[in-house]
Formats: structure tokens, C-alpha cells, sequence
């Protein structure tokens, strides 16, 4: 995306991976909530995980070591101008699906038509400003992107996902099935028990097993990704050894209850991958859409009512990190830095938009005495409820002007999720609020977070270091009524759509990370939500008969580069 590649055009492996790694054994994973299909690219259902990568590759692969470097995958060369107003990929002449059947440019095109026309809306906007695309020749296929004005477009259609057009019916393709998408990568689906387990088995005639991409990576002969209903469930199953592999979330979980038989004899292991993303924006999200949360004072108000330093101390051991940036833990973050020359020319057209305190770089979340009952945060929010027009009636808040009480509901759908929404409503209940909390299963809160149906959730949106164009499918405009996109605070402003172009056109580090840290003050400005917290490093614990190499990427741990003891290479 920016500057040169940090591998030679002839390098051997990736620095992240082993290429002497055995092959063989299984792995077993174990994910929380459910699934109904097996078509990862459709708003209809609950997708089983790992369909892509491991079924379904793109063109180009991503280089784990680098904010956003491609590699060849399907493609083996690339081709674009400097104003990237075309892409033109040469398909490797070894690619081939799993049923052996060649990937040839009409798959490409069939590709891209359905992606673009049933796929997600993320996939619609992208792949919607791709004006023309058309086979050169029996390897070679262009696309003309001459009205997009994105220069990450060429990157964005080099992940796409890549389908049979021979094994795929348009006409069905919108609708949930667990019949697996036939696809080129490493794995094919060999069993579905619906709801419950997905196997994934390594394909013996993989095209691209010998590509220096791929060397070290897909060690496994078997995947085997077990679904778990319940967090305690979920758990309890990793100590007894029915998956392999632990990614955990809970700071209490990870101090207390790691001290059991496996784990003290060495036959699990309990380790942390530093890693140098983003920590993302794990947030308590307002929905705007509703009246309720329309005044930025109210939304502002109610933020100063989380007690982190309460929480993080109560129920996390002080473990976590208060989250401040939408880009916090890299230099694309806002946070601590006053606004460049570059932002305030930005920012410019739009006065007003951005606080001076976070245009200064000045601005935190509130930080509170850690007593659950600090008087001054609850002071700053009811001075900002009464600019907005409310007052407490008694014990409760109301609406001066029509008397109506403060009140909404908190959608949840985990423990984790339920016991943090009880505590931030105990504390909302001292300043004369009701919060209740409704917990649903997982289908219906997916259907009801992509409706748009709900007062307040939690969400947590993961991020680059070259973040682009799904920062339209966060927070565009276009974005917050159209069902299925992740902007669920409902953000309608200029300012963000200017910012993000603005990181779009960009053709220089420097530039990026001012338009990047322009988007971060706009959003942050707009208490779109209650920030939360973030791991500083990533927690996982694992059965000591699996394997990983010595160094972690850029992006922290990758499942796809570890292996099983005792296979034989």
C-alpha cells in the first residue's frame, strides 16, 4: 500500500513460519456460539469459521510481517500505474480447484459479478467501483478502476474471494446452505454436523503447497472446529483437552483459572504473543439511531458513568488497558498527540467537528477514584445531562420538557457481556437510570445487531495498520442505513467520509497517518461509544503436543503456521 515490499521477489518462506515444520496430526479448535451455513460471503445466517484461507483463497496473500503487503497466490504477477487506475492479475498456469479443474479468468469475473451483486455489503461497495473488467487472455484478467479514486482498490480485489463459477448457482447463492463452496486452498470441509463441528481436511493434491507463501503454513492433515454454546462450557472443555487451542478474553479466567492437572504438569502451556496492530475499539455502542441517544451530551454523560478503574480492578485484575483511540497501541492513534499541520488542513472545511481537547491531544476517557461510587464523574454527567435537557424527578432522570424517564436496554448475548452490562447499569442507577439488560442467543442477537435493533450493545471492531477501505463499512455515511455493515452507531458525518477518502488517496506513510489520525479525533468527538478496554498482549494457552514456531508476526499468533508433535515431515 505504501513504500516498497520487505520481502525480495525471491524470497524462500515467511519470516513468521517454520518451512521445516512437520505435516500431519490434528488440530482441534474450540469457538464460541453457533453456525448455519458454510458461505462466509452472504448477510443471510451465522457463518462456520475458517472457510476462508483454508477453502477459499484469493489472488494475493497478505504478508503477516507488514501493515498491508500482498504476495502472489493465485496470481503469480501483478500489474498496476502509479494512480493505480487499473489491476491486471497473471493467474499462476498451476492453480487449480480442489475438484482439479483450472482457475481461469472467467472465474475471477464470475467472482467479482457475484460478490458485487449477492455478496455482504462490504463486498458490494468494494467491488461496485471496479467499472469494467475483462479477460486478456486464457491466464490474464484486468480491471478498470479509473473511476474509483482509491488507491487501495488494486489490494482490496486482490483478497477477494475466488469461487468455482462451474460449482456455483447465482440464483441460490444468497441463501444459507452447508453445502461447502468448492474452492482452491489448502482444506476442503469433509463433515458438518450443523450447529455443532466443522472438519476440515487437508487436500494431498493442493496446487500451491510448494509456494514460498505458503511454506511452513497448513500443517495439518485434519481441522476439526467444535462450537460451544456456553463460556463456562466452553472453557472447561479446553482443561479436559477436547480442543487444542485457547484464545482467552478474561483477564480474571487467565490469572485464577489456569491451575489445573494438565496445566501444572506441563502438558498445557500458558503464553502470551506480544503483537504490534491496533488494539481495535471495544466499545459499549450507542445506537444514534434511536432519539434517545441522538444529543452527543447524553452519549458523552453517559460515558463518564463507566467506572473502568472499578471494573478493571473488580472483575479483571487490572490486566486490561483503558481503550482511548479507535487505532490505540500504533502511531495511527490520535491519542497523546496534538493535530499536525497536515490533520488541522484536513479537519479545516469542518470547524466544530473535532474538541479542542482531543484536537490537542489532551482529551482521556474519565478516570474515576475505583470506588463504583466516584461522586465527581457523576457530578460531569449530570451537568452535560442538564445541558440536554434533563433533570432528576426524585430518584430517577427525566426529559424536562415531557417528562419522559431516562431509560433503554442493553443487548447482550454472553456471560462476559451480561455481567459487564449489570455492572455499568448498577452504576447507571445512581444517577436515576434504568438500564435493563436483555440477553439473547447468538442467532438472535446477530439478527437483531445487523437490523440495527437495539439500544446499546457491545461490539468490538478490529483494525490495520493500513486501515482503508472497510473504514466506509464502519462509519460511512452510505453505510448507516444500509442493513449488514458494522456501522451500528449509525454515523452520518462528512467530516468521517472526507477523513477516510482522505487515507484512500493518500500515497505517502506520512500522509496516511495524518488522515488516519484526523478520522480517529472525528469519531472520537462523537462518543459514538463507551470505550472499554483492550489485552495488551495476546493470551493464549495450548496442549504441549502442539507446535509453533519460535517468533510471532506482526499480527501476533497465526494457528496456520503451527503444527503437531511427532508428525514426520
Amino acid at each position: 500500500m505504501h513504500g516498497a515490499p520487505a520481502w525480495p521477489s525471491d524470497f524462500s518462506a515467511p519470516t513468521y513460519a517454520n518451512p521445516a515444520a512437520p505435516k500431519g496430526g490434528q488440530l482441534v479448535q474450540g469457538v464460541l456460539g453457533t453456525f448455519d451455513s458454510l458461505n462466509p460471503f452472504i448477510v443471510k445466517g451465522i457463518p462456520a469459521a475458517y472457510m476462508r484461507g483454508y477453502v477459499i483463497e484469493s489472488l494475493l496473500a497478505r504478508g503477516y510481517d507488514e501493515p498491508f503487503t500482498l504476495y502472489g497466490l493465485l496470481a503469480e504477477s501483478v500489474e498496476t500505474d502509479d494512480a493505480r487506475t487499473y489491476v491486471t492479475f497473471r493467474l499462476n498456469p498451476a492453480a487449480r480447484f480442489a475438484d482439479g479443474r483450472p482457475v481461469t479468468p472467467a472465474d475471477i469475473i464470475f467472482s467479482w459479478e457475484t460478490l458485487r451483486d449477492r455478496g455482504r455489503p462490504n463486498f458490494r461497495l468494494y467491488y461496485a467501483k471496479a467499472s469494467k473488467v475483462e479477460a486478456l487472455d486464457e491466464r490474464t484478467v484486468r480491471f478498470d478502476l479509473s473511476a474509483a479514486d482509491d488507491r487501495e482498490l488494486p489490494l482490496i480485489i486482490g483478497l477477494m474471494p475466488i469461487i468455482a463459477k462451474h460449482a456455483v448457482d447465482p440464483a441460490t447463492f444468497e441463501d444459507t446452505s452447508f453445502t461447502p463452496l468448492l474452492g482452491s486452498g489448502p482444506y476442503t470441509v469433509s463433515a458438518v454436523r450443523p450447529g455443532e463441528s466443522v472438519t476440515f481436511k487437508r487436500n494431498p493434491n493442493y496446487w500451491g503447497r510448494d509456494l514460498p507463501i505458503n511454506r511452513g503454513l497448513w500443517n495439518f492433515d485434519q481441522i476439526r472446529v467444535d462450537y460451544y454454546r456456553d463460556g463456562n462450557t466452553h472453557f472447561e472443555a479446553f482443561k479436559k483437552g477436547l480442543y487444542d487451542v485457547r484464545v482467552e478474553t478474561d483477564p480474571g479466567r487467565w490469572r485464577t483459572a489456569y491451575d489445573f492437572p494438565a496445566l501444572r504438569d506441563g502438558r498445557a502451556l500458558k503464553e502470551e504473543f506480544p503483537y504490534g496492530l491496533p488494539k481495535g475499539m471495544q466499545g459499549l455502542t450507542f445506537n444514534t439511531r434511536r432519539p434517545l441517544f441522538a444529543d452527543v451530551r447524553v452519549r458523552e454523560a453517559l460515558l463518564q458513568l463507566f467506572d473502568f478503574e472499578w471494573i478493571n480492578h473488580t472483575y479483571f485484575f487490572d490486566l486490561y488497558k483503558r481503550t482511548a483511540s479507535y487505532f490505540d497501541g500504533c502511531d495511527l492513534s490520535a491519542h497523546g498527540h496534538p493535530a499536525n499541520a497536515r490533520e488541522r488542513e484536513l479537519l479545516a472545511p469542518f470547524p466544530g467537528t473535532v474538541r479542542d481537547d482531543i484536537m490537542q491531544g489532551t482529551w482521556a476517557p474519565p478516570v474515576t477514584d475505583g470506588s463504583g461510587r466516584d461522586r465527581s464523574t457523576l457530578r460531569r454527567a449530570f451537568a452535560l445531562f442538564a445541558e440536554a435537557g434533563y433533570a432528576l424527578k426524585g430518584t430517577e432522570l427525566v426529559h424536562k420538557a415531557s417528562g419522559r424517564p431516562f431509560s433503554f436496554e442493553i443487548l447482550t448475548t454472553t456471560r462476559d457481556q451480561e455481567r459487564l452490562a449489570l455492572a455499568y447499569s448498577r452504576s447507571l442507577k445512581r444517577a436515576g437510570i434504568e438500564a435493563r439488560v436483555r440477553t439473547v442467543d447468538a442467532t438472535q442477537f446477530e439478527r437483531r445487531r445487523i437490523a440495527f435493533d437495539f439500544d446499546m450493545m457491545e461490539y468490538r471492531w478490529e483494525q490495520s495498520l493500513s486501515p482503508g477501505n472497510e473504514q466506509f463499512f464502519y462509519w460511512g455515511s452510505a453505510a448507516a442505513d444500509q442493513q449488514g455493515s458494522r456501522n451500528y452507531m449509525g454515523v452520518k458525518s462528512k467530516a468521517v467520509d472526507t477523513m477516510i477518502a482522505a487515507m484512500l488517496s493518500a500515497t505517502t506513510r506520512e500522509d496516511f497517518v495524518a488522515a488516519t489520525r484526523a478520522l480517529d479525533r472525528v469519531l472520537l468527538s462523537g462518543f459514538y461509544v463507551i470505550p472499554l478496554y483492550y489485552p495488551p498482549v495476546q493470551w493464549v494457552a495450548r496442549w504441549s503436543k502442539i507446535a509453533h514456531p519460535e517468533r510471532t508476526s506482526l499480527f501476533g499468533y497465526l494457528p496456520e503456521t503451527w503444527w503437531a508433535k511427532g508428525a514426520v515431515q
